[in-house]
């Protein structure tokens, strides 16, 4: 008994869909234009990423103050203001320009009356430290605190910028601050007194 096997060749489609294929990934191996688009991907991802990160931070700032009975907490990485109700008015406060520096941070404050209103004068403290990393919950253990004041202006101003240095805290450390405590300055009193100078001597009569 003879048993033949059947040769099986490559139908000449199959082979051509193969040579295709194999030209197809070679053009797009070679297309200047690929790694490019695998760039701009990663970039978009990055931004995703950014954009992620920002809004679970002004979720955390949103809910810290929603539950604060002391002040008002700005969380760097929210990248937004709070509003705070104050003795000085209702105010706008935001944070900018985080930095390193040799001891710690320095950072833009930003305080807003949201009257429109001239901001007054006040003195106030800010309170600097990190998030514990899984309740998002201020580390009041290692707190820093430091006095601010704004300071009357000449010219009537909604609004003032106050450089702040956090020493201990990198700027990725530095997870929230809060600006507390806000009293206004007692009102400048200007004594104008009147001329005192004595009156002129008038010539006795002869």
């Amino acid at each position: 008994m003879t048993i033949s096997y059947l040769k099986l060749r490559p139908r000449p489609l199959c082979r051509m869909a193969l040579l295709a294929s194999a030209v197809l990934l070679s053009a797009c191996a070679q297309n200047p234009q690929v790694p490019k688009l695998k760039s701009e991907v990663v970039q978009l991802n990055q931004k995703l990423q950014a954009l992620t990160d920002e809004a679970t931070a002004l979720e955390q700032q949103s809910q810290l103050n929603r539950n604060s009975t002391d002040g008002v907490y700005v969380l760097p990485a929210a990248n937004s203001p709070a509003a705070l109700k104050s003795a000085a008015g209702e105010l706008s406060v935001s944070l900018s320009h985080v930095a390193p520096e040799a001891s710690g941070s320095q950072a833009l404050l930003h305080i807003r009356a949201l009257s429109g209103t001239s901001l007054p004068a006040f003195t106030a403290t800010v309170d600097w430290g990190p998030l514990d990393p899984t309740t998002g919950k201020p580390l009041l253990v290692d707190m820093l605190s430091q006095p601010v004041t704004v300071s009357p202006s000449l010219l009537p101003k909604t609004e003032q910028t106050l450089e702040l240095r956090f020493s201990g805290q990198a700027p990725e450390q530095l997870g929230f601050i809060r600006l507390r405590d806000v009293t206004p300055a007692a009102p400048s009193t200007e004594v104008t007194s009147s001329e005192t100078a004595s009156p002129e001597a008038t010539p006795s009569a002869p």
